[in-house]
């Protein structure tokens, strides 16, 4: 349900579960956008012999169109001080298409390392035509990543 208020999602572990259920659709979508693997570019430094990626982004109804992030290269890396700003990178990656889609007039992105193994991300998404932006808050995107 959409109110007047921000929608703030805090997500860590069991939570995500709950959240997912939520009768805000842009939320799943977000969701989706971060947590389903996309595949690797030719030059991405993997954490396997994979790319991964869904089989489906090989042939997309639009061209150029893909599903997911590059946050599960990150599976296997060290939080390290520059790795929030690749976190920063994949996620901003995988919601440009709420910008090409007009589904946004703008999204933030934040990624912050807390502690040595804590990484908490922040997206904001001004909705084109809401007055309230949607405000989703991942308390520890680290744990998802290496689970």
């Amino acid at each position: 349900m959409i109110t007047d208020q921000p929608l703030t999602i805090l997500i860590d572990g069991r939570e995500a579960q709950l959240a997912l259920q939520s009768a805000e659709p842009l939320v799943r979508a977000v969701y989706i956008s971060l947590f389903t693997w996309r595949r690797a570019k030719p030059d991405d430094d993997l954490p396997g012999t994979e790319r991964m990626g869904w089989w489906g982004d090989s042939f997309p109804p639009v061209e150029g169109d893909r599903i997911g992030s590059r946050l599960w290269l990150l599976a296997r890396a060290k939080l390290l001080a520059d790795t929030p700003a690749k976190a920063k990178e994949y996620a901003e990656e995988a919601l440009q298409w709420l910008l090409e889609d007009g589904v946004a007039a703008k999204v933030d992105v934040q990624a912050e390392r807390k502690g040595l193994e804590t990484l908490a991300m922040r997206v904001v998404i001004y909705k084109t035509g809401a007055s309230v932006p949607l405000d989703i808050r991942f308390t520890n995107v680290w744990e998802f990543l290496h689970v």
